[in-house]
């Protein structure tokens, strides 16, 4: 699944991270931590923008291909650390209070306990900073075409369950997040949008799948290729495998602080 993922989930626009340096007046002096890191497709890009970035994950193999990808980009300023959004107060223990400009939260936030680790983020945050919540984009399986419909059929098919939970990316998701940090004192809550289309090949749509499944439900290297068949022969003939992508963003900012 990690090397799914390091290969075909997609990257974020710059437009996201240009926004947020500006939202939170980033800078040289700066760290950022992102909790559920994955294999660093938030953490890395912030590398050249702040003094350091600290990125957490559950899964070793996520960790190694993170440090991987920071090592083949020359990055140095990037820390890779084994954990899980109730390790926080730990770090938080490590790193001192408000030693973080900023903590992003990517697509694993459904995983997460969202209402006790905002909670937990606040003390550790700066004059100024704030917590970035992103969902990149609709599950392929939930996306509005017959390509996305089919191939949600199809994989229903083979885990013999349905497909209906959104993955932090639906607008009752959003609200709910955002009442949330509103709950544990942040402020100035509030979205911010980028879309885009693009098409995708058989591959990227295959691997995109496979990156999402979890580790005990993905078919075993000697089934692969005949999963993908499967999902292949699934989808209409001749269809372009056109995506667009809503790159959903909810800023807020630690309260409760002096100027």
């Amino acid at each position: 699944m990690a090397e799914y993922y390091a290969k075909f989930r997609r990257g974020y626009p710059a437009q996201v991270f240009d926004a947020l340096e500006e939202a939170f007046e980033l800078s040289e002096a700066d760290v950022v931590l992102d909790v559920g890191c994955g294999t660093g497709q938030l953490a890395l890009p912030f590398a050249s923008r702040v003094r350091s970035v600290v990125g957490v994950d559950p899964e070793p193999d996520m960790l190694r291909l993170a440090r991987d990808a920071a090592d083949a980009q020359g990055i140095q300023n990037a820390t890779w650390m084994l954990g899980a959004d109730a390790d926080v107060p730990a770090l938080g223990a490590l790193l001192g209070e408000r030693s973080l400009a900023l903590t992003v939260i990517g697509q694993a936030l459904h995983w997460m306990q969202h209402d006790e680790l905002f909670r937990a983020v606040s003390p550790l945050l700066r004059v100024g900073g704030g917590i970035a919540v992103i969902s990149n984009g609709t599950p392929l399986w939930l996306q509005d075409s017959a390509w996305s419909r089919a191939l949600r059929g199809c994989l229903e098919g083979w885990l013999g369950t349905t497909l209906e939970a959104s993955c932090g990316t639906s607008g009752r998701d959003r609200l709910r997040y955002a009442q949330a940090l509103e709950a544990a004192g942040f402020v100035g809550v509030r979205e911010m949008v980028v879309e885009y289309s693009g098409e995708l090949s058989f591959d990227q749509l295959f691997g995109g799948v496979c990156s999402a499944i979890p580790a005990d439900q993905l078919p075993g290297p000697d089934e692969r290729a005949d999963f993908a068949e499967r999902i292949r022969q699934a989808l209409p003939a001749n269809e372009r495998f056109t995506e667009h992508v809503r790159v959903s963003t909810l800023v807020a900012h630690v309260g409760g602080l002096d100027s």
